[in-house]
């Protein structure tokens, strides 16, 4: 009879000391009823079974398969159930020891909290006590001594007040487990957010929830592939120094991932200053809109490059970086790669070829599409024929498209303004400018005029 909680490693031992108290107690009712010969008949084997069992219970309990120890408390109660039937029916069903026992078998099955075992445990209890009248014979004799009756509420109380400490000390290690958990929590977490820096979003969510099984496993998907780097950052690489130029590649790829995870893009990788991109894996929204949506992507990137030009500029660098990048659509085999210790999830096939091709051919703040990616979004993108490419690897030529821009945003409303002059460069896109802001744009746009006005008049 047991308080323990059994997902502690101490559990069994305290249930051994908690189910000892109650036995020892049933050992020495026995032991008092047969010296006033109210009971008699199987005394020597019932002593014997009630100081043995606990013992048993106890090597039982340290060999029960761990597969199924959310059984182990509930077999063992059941037991106590039977035998506290059968202890009933020994007593002759004395009204007052009758009743101590029940309630303190009722009171060690129902901190389970379980209705459906209860009913359980009183059909055993129901059971031991025929199985006793079977052996012992049916004897009803409701008065018992005092005395007996006392040693039994002394035994009853020895067994509460047992469970009751031990189950104190069991919550204070169970507070313990928990607080270490906690800890162990907190550094997984940590160490999976330390991870997640190394591997794409989508694929840190696809692993940690269980959803991708990591093993050497591919699949073939309709994909789109996109490819991008600096024109001019080799040369740029050789002007200035490599602190300066860390800090300008690494602002240039964060504000490039935050607009690719933006549009729903997976990040490959990077090689220096180019980026590798796709889309329709490992969530797709169908080629159409996965085209469009890296599309869409590569155009506010060439948008923001222009804000980057300008900072870069604040900074001290002169040279006019440009990015240039290139998109096709098609079959790509995708998954992990490598080995059972080293993995990486990526994509090969001709078509990653092609977007690598696409992007080299590529010219400043160009964005070129392969045919496949052109016919899937022409009817919002505007695009230009470029002709064809003769591009390593394909024995045919080509045929590549430039992506102008989105259909509505070349109407009469367009929000984007720029020019780049020597001596003067000028971005700006009106949707992104505050109320409070124009005033003040307007009285310094008046003022370069005005300035330039007077310059030229002398």
């Amino acid at each position: 009879m047991k308080n323990a909680s059994p997902n502690s490693a101490s559990a069994p031992i305290y249930e051994f000391y908690s189910r000892s108290v109650a036995y020892i107690s049933g050992a020495v009712t026995l032991m008092l009823g047969n010296h006033l010969e109210i009971w008699s008949g199987f005394y020597n084997e019932a002593i014997i079974l009630a100081v043995t069992f606990p013992f048993l219970a106890l090597l039982l309990s340290k060999q029960f398969p761990d597969k199924h120890e959310h059984l182990r408390r509930p077999t063992f109660m059941a037991i106590d159930a039977l035998l506290v039937g059968f202890l009933i029916s020994y007593m002759h069903f004395a009204i007052i020891p009758s009743i101590l026992y029940c309630v303190l078998i009722n009171t060690t099955i129902l901190v389970l909290g379980s209705a459906v075992f209860w009913l359980i445990c009183a059909i055993l209890l129901v059971t031991g006590a025929y199985i006793g009248t079977q052996i012992l014979g049916f004897h009803y004799d409701p008065e018992v001594p005092l005395l007996v009756s006392v040693t039994v509420a002394i035994g009853m109380s020895a067994h509460l007040a047992t469970t009751a400490y031990f189950s104190g000390k069991q919550t204070k290690q169970l507070e313990f487990l928990h607080k270490e958990i906690q800890i162990k929590q907190a550094e997984q977490q940590s160490l999976a957010n330390k991870v997640a820096k190394y591997i794409s979003p989508q694929i840190w969510e696809l692993i940690f929830t269980g959803n991708h099984e990591v093993k050497l496993e591919t699949q073939r998907k309709k994909l789109v592939v996109f490819f991008s780097d600096i024109k001019g950052f080799t040369a740029l690489s050789e002007q200035i120094e490599s602190e300066a130029l860390t800090e300008l590649l690494n602002n240039y790829l964060t504000e490039m991932t935050n607009i690719a995870l933006k549009y729903g893009g997976t990040i490959d990788k990077y090689i220096g200053d180019s980026i590798m991109v796709f889309f329709g894996d490992p969530k797709t929204q169908g080629a159409k809109k996965d085209t469009l949506a890296c599309v869409a992507m590569a155009i506010e990137m060439r948008k923001h490059m222009k804000v980057l030009r300008q900072n870069w500029r604040s900074q001290g660098v002169q040279s006019p970086l440009e990015i240039r990048m290139g998109i096709n659509t098609g079959y790509c085999t995708v998954g992990n790669f490598g080995t059972e210790s080293r993995m990486d999830y990526t994509i090969i096939g001709k078509e990653v070829n092609m977007a690598s091709r696409l992007e080299s051919a590529a010219e400043a703040g160009e964005i070129l599409l392969s045919h496949e990616s052109y016919a899937l979004i022409q009817d919002k993108i505007i695009c230009r024929e470029k002709g064809t490419i003769s591009a390593k690897g394909f024995s045919r030529p080509v045929p590549v498209y430039e992506a102008v821009d989105f259909r509505h945003n070349l109407a009469s409303k367009t929000t984007f303004l720029e020019h780049e002059l020597p001596g003067f460069s000028m971005y700006m896109d009106t949707n992104r400018i505050n109320n409070y802001d124009r005033e003040k744009i307007s009285t310094a746009l008046e003022n370069a005029a005005k300035k330039i006005k007077s310059q030229a008049n002398m």
